[in-house]
């Protein structure tokens, strides 16, 4: 799978299907699979290129689940998905046990935001000929919200992101089905997400970069007194503007129109 890369190609929209209870903006609103199904369907009508689906949330404080507990809720949906829309499914996940899982079941993309670095993930996924989405997040999965980091952040995100890729293309996967992702949020101070949302420069053109700052803290800091998907959408549209080639955000219609003006 290609995706676009460096400056003045069309940006993408992927749109995020929360399966989780416990999501930090919309947790349990998708819980059952013929509501999920139809938010997905209406996600595609309203211009998202790709569906990205959740069963783990990544909101601080939030409590890990096992490789099973999160393969129960996302067996269902996958299962009936890729019948109901045709654009690429991703499936957020850091776990090599869950990925072997879902490929069988047609999902094109792991978005994983722990960078491919647990055991097996790499493999898993160029055994299947996935793309994947290889975010950075500073210091470990359990850690992300309480650790930032300093000094050249900038350089070090950019670093471990081509450190993973190259760790990627080894194993098999092109890279033209490699996104890259700063993580925006995980590890991180406002101000250096702000300025990563500001200039992705930093980051080259050799893959394609996506960002997601849809309803996070940022946003609000940003926009306090706007509606948070309004303040979304206007931050996703700065990161198109800096360099970013997709947006992961919740609102799809809000961005499909900010990204058009």
């Amino acid at each position: 799978m290609i995706f676009p890369k460096g400056r003045g190609q069309p940006p993408l929209v992927m749109g995020i299907l929360n399966l989780t209870p416990d999501s930090f903006s919309d947790g349990g609103r998708w819980n059952d699979t013929d509501s999920a199904l139809k938010h997905a369907a209406e996600m595609v009508e309203q211009g998202a290129s790709i569906i990205d689906v959740g069963a783990e949330s990544t909101r601080p404080g939030c409590t890990p689940v096992s490789a099973d507990e999160e393969w129960s809720r996302l067996e269902p949906v996958l299962k009936e998905l890729k019948g109901i829309v045709d654009v690429p499914i991703s499936v957020d996940t850091i776990k090599a046990e869950v990925a072997e899982k879902v490929f069988s079941l047609g999902v094109d993309i792991i978005n994983d935001v722990n960078g491919l670095r647990g055991e097996g993930m790499i493999e898993v996924c160029a055994d299947h000929g996935a793309s994947v989405v290889i975010s950075h997040m500073y210091g470990e999965y359990s850690e992300m919200h309480s650790v930032h980091m300093s000094g050249d952040y900038k350089a070090e995100i950019r670093d471990f992101l081509y450190t993973q890729s190259d760790k990627a293309m080894d194993a098999g996967i092109s890279a033209d089905s490699i996104i890259i992702d700063p993580g925006v949020g995980f590890g991180k101070t406002p101000e250096q997400n702000l300025e990563i949302i500001r200039d992705c420069s930093f980051l080259g053109e050799s893959y394609s970069i996506l960002i997601g700052v849809s309803r996070k803290r940022i946003v609000s800091k940003v926009y306090p007194d706007m509606d948070i998907d309004d303040a979304s959408a206007k931050l996703s549209k700065t990161a198109v503007d800096s360099g970013a080639n997709i947006v992961r955000v919740h609102d799809v219609a809000r961005t499909v129109s900010e990204l058009r003006l």
